[in-house]
């Protein structure tokens, strides 16, 4: 299943992998272990954030996901479900099934 997390640095954690020049290294193991299909980086409540979209094939694989993160960074992490264009059109018999269900006043 394709999943977003999104990983938020500690401040003083990041200064420090910044200025020892451990940061880079670090992430680019953590992402190469990930094998994600994309990754973006930018600041999300003033601090260093990754938005990660990977695929999960089963959730056991969730500890070697995000404890990277927790040890590299000290980070704050959500996972999320997420879809593609086409997945919500694909979904499109969920929606009218909800609605015939619980829709209607």
């Amino acid at each position: 299943m394709r999943m977003l997390l999104t990983a938020s640095m500690d401040v003083e954690v990041g200064n420090a992998a910044v200025k020892d020049g451990t940061l880079g290294p670090k992430m680019q193991q953590i992402l190469a272990d990930m094998k994600p299909e994309a990754a973006y980086f930018a600041t999300k409540d003033g601090r260093r954030t990754a938005f990660v979209v990977f695929d999960m094939t089963d959730s056991s694989q969730l500890p070697a996901i995000a404890e990277p993160w927790f040890l590299a960074f000290n980070a704050s992490i959500s996972v999320e479900p997420t879809m593609t264009p086409a997945d919500l059109a694909a979904g499109g018999p969920g929606f009218a099934n909800a609605i015939n269900k619980y829709g209607k006043s």
